[in-house]
């Protein structure tokens, strides 16, 4: 017969986009509105990224994750993000 265990795990609320405050300090680099999606990530090559798209104004950035975030075109992420 199986036996089930239980562990006490802490309950840890899940993120939500449809939420305010699950996005809290992310906003549009062109229209200033909060309601973006933002997704962290890392390219091909290694490099962290951050992609911003708005649902506002359909704006989409790239941001180079490091010590001063710059925004980077999106030839480079491509160029990035390929196998070599």
């Amino acid at each position: 017969m199986a036996r089930t265990s239980t562990v006490n795990r802490p309950h840890v609320p899940l993120g939500s986009l449809t939420q305010p405050g699950a996005r809290a300090g992310a906003q549009c680099r062109a229209c200033g509105s909060e309601r973006v999606t933002r997704i962290a990530m890392a390219l091909t090559d290694g490099s962290p990224v951050q992609f911003t798209s708005c649902h506002h104004c359909e704006h989409r950035t790239w941001e180079e994750q490091g010590s001063a975030s710059e925004v980077i075109p999106v030839h480079r992420v491509l160029d990035r993000a390929r196998k070599g």
